[in-house]
């Protein structure tokens, strides 16, 4: 509860993606924040970890419970919003229920923070939205998110001094939702990943984004007749006393990381002592998964990697933190529509997914059918033809292992 707590600030972290390697300081520092600062997260707090592909979800659940007052839901992680302990957390403006146009959530929650009024909302991008796996979305919508807002402000303004917007959007987004929504004070950005961090002003408007993955968050302070905004990281992973109250959910993170840890075999001296480049290794990934199954062509997007450091050995967590989204792979079928049209194909992969690697590129006419992830065959081909037997991560093993050098794969 925020009622006993004199609140000075509002603290907001982003794309958190199950990142718990550095939980101690994380969770430390938010924990020194919080008797005097509104916690708050702009979505995609889970998945994109081993430590969520192993605990389902167990460990964020009890950190936001614990520690943050507000979250906006973002595309990863939809499903978690709906639980009713943290849908009590949750608010957004423009998510709705597709048959009775009701909203899913709060559409804002209203706090003092530094003797003001302070109203805070959320939204989250199409583009966002679109991306969540269709199955947890298909009876929602969402509405869009300059109309909503203007909704919210009018039906409260009576009752606010300041608004703060959660946004799970994209920087470049955020920007747009300045300028159609000048009473915004502050924008905390969420989603884009990029090394875009802010504060921006537009009109009297400021944008920040903190930094993702557990690294950081963006403050924003009541100073005079506006606000004052920045970033900063946590601290590096040093030692730091955990306060007895995190005791549990640093057991649990322990724990997990404990079977994390177990390898898997010699990384291939390619992908050795480095971060590899995704691109080549989607590269590598395609072509080989195209010639050891024998299908005419394969898709994969960008997104279905993340980068991450490997060493000498690949472990587990290794594995899991550079395909950590379970991806299955799958013979999808091709819209008629783009049958006789796959480059119009790409285009519409690519606006929807992001980059993509192709094998072979451009594909070959004919094809009705490709090998591609679960997830671009629900989302955005004619559904699956049949299951590969394979899970993206099985292949990416075999990539990424290799025997001791001087030997032969």
């Amino acid at each position: 509860m925020t009622a006993d707590r004199p609140l000075r600030r509002v603290v907001a972290t982003t794309d958190v993606h199950s990142t718990l390697g550095n939980a101690a300081s994380f969770l430390t520092h938010l924990h020194a924040l919080r008797p005097t600062s509104l916690i708050v997260d702009c979505g995609d707090f889970f998945e994109g970890s081993g430590h969520y592909r192993l605990a389902h979800g167990t460990i964020e659940r009890q950190i936001l419970l614990q520690l943050y007052d507000v979250l906006a839901p973002g595309n990863h992680g939809w499903p978690h919003h709906f639980e009713p302990d943290l849908r009590r957390l949750t608010v957004c403006a423009n998510a709705v229920d597709t048959t009775t146009g009701d909203a899913l959530f709060r559409r804002v929650r209203i706090t003092d923070v530094g003797g003001r009024r302070v109203g805070i909302t959320a939204v989250i991008g199409r583009q966002a939205f679109d991306s969540i796996p269709i199955g947890q979305r298909a009876e929602h919508r969402v509405t869009d998110p300059v109309q909503a807002l203007r909704e919210v402000m009018l039906a409260h303004h009576h009752e606010v001094d300041s608004w703060v917007l959660l946004s799970h959007s994209g920087f470049d987004e955020d920007l747009r939702l300045a300028a159609a929504c000048p009473f915004l004070d502050v924008i905390f950005a969420g989603h884009c990943h990029s090394a875009r961090y802010g504060p921006e002003r537009v009109g009297d408007t400021l944008v920040v984004k903190g930094h993702e993955l557990a690294d950081g968050c963006a403050i924003a302070t009541p100073v005079g007749s506006g606000w004052g905004t920045g970033i900063t990281r946590f601290p590096d992973r040093s030692p730091v006393t955990t306060p007895a109250e995190l005791a549990e959910v640093m057991t649990g993170i322990d724990e997990v990381g404990k079977r994390l840890s177990d390898v898997l075999g010699p990384v291939a001296e390619l992908y050795r002592h480095q971060s590899p480049d995704r691109r080549r290794l989607l590269v590598d990934l395609a072509s080989r998964l195209r010639t050891g199954l024998g299908v005419d062509a394969v898709i994969l997007n960008d997104t279905a990697l993340r980068p991450s450091f490997l060493g000498g050995h690949l472990t587990l967590g290794d594995l899991l933190a550079i395909e950590p989204f379970d991806n299955q792979l799958v013979h999808a079928r091709v819209p008629e529509g783009f049958r006789s049209d796959l480059h119009g194909l790409v285009a519409h992969l690519t606006e929807r997914a992001g980059p993509l690697v192709i094998a072979p590129s451009p594909l070959p006419r004919g094809i009705t059918t490709v090998l591609t992830t679960g997830y671009l065959a629900d989302n955005y081909l004619a559904g699956r033809d049949q299951a590969a037997g394979l899970l993206l991560r099985e292949a990416l093993k075999h990539i990424l292992t290799g025997p001791v050098q001087g030997g032969t794969r």
